[in-house]
């Protein structure tokens, strides 16, 4: 896991820990665990050490399921062309939704 700078915690504002994750997916604290693991999920050492999720990852259903679903033009999904560097056009895309 990373560890974030407070300029950028402050930006994300709300944050999560592993359990309020946990929760609020209704899934056991170990399954929130591998989904870190296996990278479809995002979490951060903020500057005073917890490990946690920026909270708008979860309340925004809508832009999750679209970063997470295939897109023949990129192609694959909006996270695979993020992840392998090819985030410009899906920033624009992003944008463009209103995300």
């Amino acid at each position: 896991m990373a560890q974030i700078d407070p300029t950028t915690d402050a930006l994300v504002g709300n944050w999560l820990s592993l359990p309020d994750v946990a929760g609020l997916l209704g899934i056991p604290a170990g399954r929130v665990k591998q989904l870190l693991r296996d990278r479809k999920l995002l979490a951060v050492i903020r500057p005073e050490g917890t490990l946690a999720v920026p909270a708008a990852f979860l309340d925004e259903l809508e832009a999750l399921r679209w970063l997470f679903t295939a897109d023949d033009s990129l192609p694959g999904t909006p996270i695979d062309a993020i992840v392998k560097h090819r985030g410009t056009e899906v920033n624009r895309r992003a944008q463009a939704l209103a995300f």
